[in-house]
């Protein structure tokens, strides 16, 4: 398989400058770098993003999640790996990123749960790292961007 052009924030020069600026801002909010990680896992795999499982996975790795909880980020409500903040941060995501799936896209019950675990600049974090992850996402699986391809 080939990707259909260069990655598109590769391609306007000052676009990756800024996403990146807005990851450096994400992980300056207090949100534990794994957790981020296995945010943004979950939401490439529901967005089908293979350089983002890729690259995700060894994020959180390098963040030291451990194998259990990154092999099954996908069922996390099945699996006892992951603590309630972890768990309100997944449901978080899984909502922001299928937003026309409901027509309530993140229940006040799902917000809820995470106001408990985070306080404000921490789920401004999420927010904009989940955000980010699916741009990332669109980017990727619109061109056709390939899994192990460095940039």
């Amino acid at each position: 398989m080939e990707a259909r052009m260069q990655n598109p924030a590769m391609v306007l020069p000052d676009a990756m400058q800024a996403i990146q600026s807005l990851y450096k801002a994400t992980y300056a909010g207090g949100v534990p770098a794994g957790l981020l990680a296995l945010s943004h896992l979950r939401a490439s795999q529901i967005n089908g993003c293979a350089p983002c499982v890729e690259s995700a996975s060894g994020q959180a790795r390098k963040a030291g999640e451990s194998d259990e909880k990154i092999f099954s980020v996908g069922a996390w409500r099945e699996t006892p790996f992951y603590t309630d903040s972890e768990r309100a941060a997944l449901a978080l995501t899984e909502h922001v990123t299928r937003l026309s799936d409901r027509e309530d896209p993140v229940p006040d019950a799902v917000w809820n749960e995470a106001a408990k675990h985070f306080n404000e600049q921490e789920l401004a974090a999420l927010v904009l790292h989940i955000s980010v992850s699916n741009l990332f996402n669109r980017l990727n699986a619109t061109t056709k961007q390939q899994a192990g391809q460095k940039w």
